[in-house]
């Protein structure tokens, strides 16, 4: 039920790694600059196709390399493992899931992985688009059907923004509506369907481990006063003005409100990165109860930035949560888990286990 076997080569500044994970808690320590975050970025990108730091794979690929090599074995509740690797080169991507040609969305699938680092606070402070990506990855774990849908809404979005941008008639623009809509809606219901639930677990999370209320709301990325076939009637002549289409489940967000004003201008960066980890922490005990294998929970630095209440909070909230968990520190002293835990010493690139 959780990653049984980790390796990569030539992945940022690590030398080539070899681990076997504890199934809880692994505990990561090292020098500023030795690797630790490498460490978690590589684990990052075996289950997402992506980094959760650089924009480009050209930056992951360590110096003197012309690519980079990630592989883990993964057992799910029955037992049963899966093979997943990831080569990346410059320009090419090859994935493969149990010796065949795959996709980042069956990596994401066996490898249901989520991060809490030093920036988790733009999850409040930045824009919608993280949010959007946040809410995403929650829904498309417990809601099978919602890649389909979200893979048909952004073709039909693409073939109605390229008729905005190209000046074709109205009555050109208006052939794609029909299929937005309809994807559209789908990927609208199926969010709804899953915050039902979330919201509920979140607000007992805050209320129960941060001081201060929190409250969050969903916006669909439209009026609610209007169904989405009239909003983008009613938006043509802005979207033209745009060059794209501005209302859709593109356009979605999560609203966080502290005393009824946005948590980004309410609350401390401290307590917007406890609000964020919050948000995390709750996806992940929600997630868990949908999934065959067990999330994958990756902590870099928790302490950074925080006062030792929120130390304490933080803590508190990682306490028995259901996933596998990757957490990095100076030492291990600084972490209230080493007595249950499988230790690893990163030094100069090189990670060694502590038994």
């Amino acid at each position: 039920m959780s990653l049984n076997y980790f390796t990569a080569t030539g992945f940022r500044c690590l030398d080539t790694l070899e681990i076997e994970p504890h199934p809880g808690c692994n505990l990561i320590t090292g020098v500023n600059a030795s690797g630790k975050t490498s460490l978690l970025e590589s684990l990052f990108y075996l289950g997402r196709g992506r980094s959760f730091r650089a924009s480009t794979n050209r930056e992951l690929i360590r110096t003197g390399s012309s690519s980079f090599t990630i592989f883990g074995i993964t057992a799910d509740k029955d037992s049963a493992q899966h093979k997943l690797g990831i080569e990346v080169g410059t320009g090419q991507r090859d994935v493969r899931i149990d010796g065949v040609s795959g996709t980042g969305a069956e990596l994401a699938r066996w490898l249901p992985v989520q991060v809490i680092d030093p920036e988790i606070h733009e999850l409040v402070q930045g824009g919608p688009e993280l949010r959007r990506r946040f809410l995403d990855w929650g829904v498309f774990h417990v809601k099978h059907d919602f890649l389909g849908a979200w893979r048909a809404y952004q073709q039909a979005l693409r073939q109605r923004n390229a008729a905005i941008r190209q000046n074709e008639p109205d009555e050109m623009v208006n052939l794609w509506d029909e299929a937005l809509v309809q994807s559209g809606e789908r990927v609208d219901s199926l969010r709804r369907e899953f915050l039902t639930e979330f919201l509920q677990l979140f607000s007992s999370i805050v209320a129960e481990n941060l001081p201060f209320d929190a409250i969050c709301t969903y916006k669909c990325g439209w009026s609610s006063n209007l169904n989405l076939v009239n909003a983008l009637h009613d938006g043509l002549g802005r979207d033209r003005a745009f060059g794209a289409t501005q209302a859709g489940p593109h356009r979605a967000d999560l609203s966080l409100q502290v005393a009824d004003r946005r948590a980004r201008h309410r609350v401390s960066r401290g307590q917007q990165k406890m609000l964020a980890a919050a948000l995390v922490i709750t996806q992940i005990r929600y997630v868990a109860t949908h999934l065959a294998t067990k999330p994958v929970l990756l902590v870099d630095d928790p302490a950074a930035e925080l006062d030792r209440a929120n130390r304490e909070r933080l803590f508190a909230l990682l306490q028995d949560i259901p996933a596998q968990m990757f957490i990095t520190a100076l030492e291990t002293e600084d972490l209230p888990w080493s007595a249950d835990a499988r230790m690893f010493h990163v030094e100069h690139g090189k990670v060694a286990s502590l038994l």
